[in-house]
């Protein structure tokens, strides 16, 4: 009577393991799918950043050659105004 009882026991943890293995290779599937998913979206966000940054660095360089044309343009239209005014 004691072997029956035995075995069913040992077919019980059997199965229950087996089913946690199984949920526990579905679930580390859809985990390393999540972080590769995860991981394309912080390679684009950093391409972004780098985009805005490399943009940023462009204008604040250009600000010092293109203040002087704005100052030039100015001087120009006060220059021409002037002309068509006299």
């Amino acid at each position: 009577m004691l072997h029956n009882a035995e075995a069913i026991l040992v077919i019980i943890v059997s199965v229950t393991l087996t089913i946690f293995l199984i949920v526990a290779i579905v679930i580390l599937i859809f985990v390393s799918r999540l972080i590769k998913a995860v991981q394309r979206i912080v390679e684009h966000a950093e391409q972004v950043v780098e985009t805005a940054g490399s943009a940023a660095e462009m204008l604040r360089n250009a600000s010092g050659p293109l203040a002087f044309f704005k100052v030039l343009r100015n001087i120009m239209k006060a220059v021409d105004n002037k002309k068509r005014k006299s």
